[in-house]
């Protein structure tokens, strides 16, 4: 493996545990249309893709679809008022329900002492990203903090990686790109970034190995013994 100059983070389920707030917001907005909830073990694996296809896949399996098959036929309301109801639910808990995982201070304190550069990539919208970093992440110092914004394409395409690995000055092959969910594998390996899988997240060892992952973490400060 190259020496790795410079980290990109994914950030739900990666850094921040916030299936609360999702699995919360989302329910709230299955309820209002008299479908019963899920449960956050669920909503694992309805995130990853942003809050369009998480609200897909809310509605498809609340109405007794299968989620994995493609959308429902129908749906109760037009999907842009039920995304922007998710959102307007999503913005007022103010990521009450989100905290670092256990070990993430250790891991942020490790890198930066390393004098490695950090950025974090979400497909989540880019005002929630960045609020959820400034309010959990705030003492770290991330050159940049990037969200899903209008006329860049999602992960895994890796146009938003590509910016990145420009504000960080690291070549990407240099640059280890740390997810939790089979997107953010495939975002590296579209990327040319090695892919670092994590297990504390929402998708198990095995789905990130078959996205792609050259390393699957267990533990936070495992990162740091891989950077050595």
């Amino acid at each position: 493996m190259p020496r790795l100059d410079a980290l990109i983070f994914d950030l739900d389920g990666t850094l921040a545990d916030s299936i609360g707030d999702i699995g919360v917001s989302t329910n709230e907005v299955l309820a209002a249309y008299g479908l019963k909830p899920h449960s956050l073990e669920q909503y694992k694996q309805f995130v990853g893709e942003g809050a369009e296809n998480l609200v897909i896949r809310a509605f498809t399996a609340a109405q007794g679809g299968d989620w994995k098959a493609g959308p429902a036929p129908s749906f109760p309301a037009p999907l842009s008022t039920l995304v922007e109801a998710y959102r307007v639910a999503y913005e007022a808990l103010g990521h009450r329900h989100s905290t670092p995982y256990v070990g993430i201070d250790a891991m942020l304190d490790g890198v930066v002492a390393s004098g490695r550069r950090m950025a974090i990539l979400s497909n989540k919208r880019d005002d929630f990203t960045k609020h959820l970093v400034r309010t959990k992440f705030g003492r770290w110092p991330f050159v940049d903090v990037r969200g899903e914004r209008e006329g860049v394409p999602r992960k895994p395409d890796p146009i938003a990686a590509y910016e990145l690995a420009l504000e960080l000055n690291v070549l990407p092959e240099r640059i280890g790109f740390v997810g939790d969910t089979p997107i953010d594998m495939r975002t590296a390996k579209n990327a040319s970034m090695v892919g670092i899988g994590v297990t504390w997240g929402f998708r198990t060892e095995a789905e990130l190995m078959a996205s792609g992952a050259k390393f699957v973490l267990h533990r936070p400060t495992d990162l740091l013994a891989l950077l050595g």
